[in-house]
């Protein structure tokens, strides 16, 4: 079972304080997403990557494409939304009518592992829906308005989402219609498929596989980068 990828890089990245977008900023002296696609690419259970970016980030992306070289699997470029779940459900629709599983990456997470990937795609396949994730390391405290502490959540149920979120393409088009519909907006594709009642498997990820979101994570992205 192959699975097409859809690479969400149409954000603003306004917590990142540069005028460029994260996905497109260096690290090592390559742009972020390159990194990213890179990594996607080591996987042989790819078939297609659909790359969705903001309509007038979409010459600068063509551009370093062509500067960094051709990737193994065909690449499409479309045109995101203004919002993430915009940005999803655009992607979803410029698949093919034969993708029957889809991985859901952001562009801004540069260190995905192949197996990861792979056991995502395996998981979808089985059970409908798989969402990379790991377990909360922190104790987590719920706080209410006024900065005090309301209570301690036990920690041992908690996993922290993260990408590639895979799914059957049927599902996942079917729970962005319907958020689409009823006009409700979530911060992630698995939470549309969970309101639907699907099962949704955690595949357990890697805390190397963070976002970066802030100039301290891209410090971070270089070190890592050169620790190899």
């Amino acid at each position: 079972m192959q699975a097409d990828i859809i690479v969400v890089a149409a954000g603003k990245g306004e917590r990142m304080g540069r005028e460029l977008p994260k996905p497109f900023l260096p690290v090592g002296g390559i742009p972020l997403l390159i990194h990213t696609l890179r990594a996607i690419t080591q996987s042989t259970l790819v078939a297609t990557i659909t790359l969705v970016v903001a309509p007038e980030r979409e010459e600068l992306c063509r551009d370093l494409l062509r500067l960094h070289g051709q990737f193994r699997v065909p690449l499409a470029v479309v045109h995101g939304g203004a919002e993430r779940q915009d940005s999803v459900r655009l992607g979803l629709a410029a698949l093919g009518p034969t993708s029957e599983i889809v991985a859901i990456h952001d562009a801004a997470r540069p260190f995905l592992d192949r197996e990861i990937l792979d056991r995502s795609i395996e998981t979808a396949a089985i059970h409908g829906g798989a969402l990379v994730a790991v377990p909360a390391r922190d104790t987590i405290k719920r706080v209410g308005e006024e900065g005090t502490v309301v209570e301690t959540i036990p920690r041992q149920q908690l996993w922290l989402a993260q990408t590639p979120q895979t799914f059957r393409v049927s599902l996942i088009r079917e729970a962005h219609a319907q958020a689409l519909a009823e006009g409700v907006v979530v911060t992630d594709d698995a939470a549309l498929l969970e309101r639907l009642g699907k099962v949704v498997k955690i595949v357990q990820g890697s805390y190397r596989n963070f976002k970066i979101t802030t100039p301290e994570d891209l410090r971070v992205a270089e070190a890592l980068l050169r620790a190899g």
